[in-house]
């Protein structure tokens, strides 16, 4: 016997769970009325969707910063998608938001441990697979946290980067200078804090292909080494962040403009998210 599913009905699951009204009339239809089922139904829809979207790129998508009220803690959720018109739907926004919101917290240690978080009846991570099935596009999720004694948030226009910067000082006046910190982050996207946090591989890559510019460029075989940390010097210089030029005073470095707050003031650790 077939059950009659009303427009009542599908707007019910429609607001359980932001699913389209046909997607939602099709997956009462199939559990017959049966909400739960229905539900189960959408979320295996989902799954199916990810494992053939699998090889799709999520180059757009929402990124959100937040940090605690007392300004110790700090989290980065990104939501990616495969297109902007989706990265730019309101709810799509409001969803990535409530997951930064339960991400700060519970403040999981791991991408693994936030993904587990409770969410409504489910997991963030089942809501996430439950979402491709909705909009129909491959879903991927990022998360990051830092801990200092003030951290500072900025978030790039149109939701397309966020950046946490750590401070070694709690005290407001510096809130601001943190953020000009975040600001510089999203801009010169720097590899590291300083150059003893650079990858050695990367010290290594980075010595090499100086000394491939210099053997091009005629220099003699006994000089090569020299004029490779010369350049590795400059490769730290603008690729990590204390030792940058700020940009709003290419006078100073950041660890300089720091320094002229307060002669204590440094930067502890940055964590930046990005779209692509």
């Amino acid at each position: 016997m077939s059950v009659t599913i009303s427009a009542a009905d599908v707007k019910k699951l429609r607001d359980m769970t932001g699913a389209g009204m046909s997607d939602c009339k099709g997956a009462l239809t199939e559990a017959e009325g049966d909400f739960d089922k229905a539900i189960e139904n959408l979320r295996k829809k989902g799954q199916k969707l990810s494992l053939k979207r699998a090889d799709r790129e999520t180059t757009e998508g929402c990124v959100l910063a937040l940090v605690s009220a007392d300004k110790t803690r700090g989290i980065i959720v990104k939501l990616s998608c495969e297109t902007d018109f989706v990265a730019k739907n309101e709810d799509f926004i409001a969803l990535t938001r409530s997951f930064a919101e339960s991400a700060l917290e519970n403040y999981p240690a791991t991408l693994e441990a936030f993904l587990a978080l409770p969410y409504e009846d489910i997991t963030i991570g089942e809501k996430a697979i439950e979402q491709v099935g909705v909009i129909g596009e491959k879903i991927d999720v990022t998360y990051e946290h830092l801990e200092a004694a003030m951290v500072c948030p900025y978030i790039h226009m149109g939701n397309k980067a966020g950046v946490l910067v750590g401070l070694s000082k709690a005290d407001d006046n510096f809130y601001d200078a943190g953020r000009d910190v975040a600001m510089q982050v999203a801009a010169m996207h720097p590899i590291a804090l300083d150059k003893d946090q650079v990858d050695a591989t990367v010290v290594e890559k980075e010595i090499e292909i100086a000394k491939e510019l210099a053997r091009n460029e005629g220099k003699p075989e006994e000089m090569l080494e020299k004029i490779a940390l010369g350049r590795l010097n400059k490769f730290y210089k603008e690729s990590t962040l204390v030792n940058q030029d700020f940009v709003k005073d290419n006078k100073l470095t950041i660890a300089a403009y720091l320094k002229s707050l307060d002669k204590d003031l440094v930067a502890t650790g940055f964590k930046h998210v990005k779209l692509g």
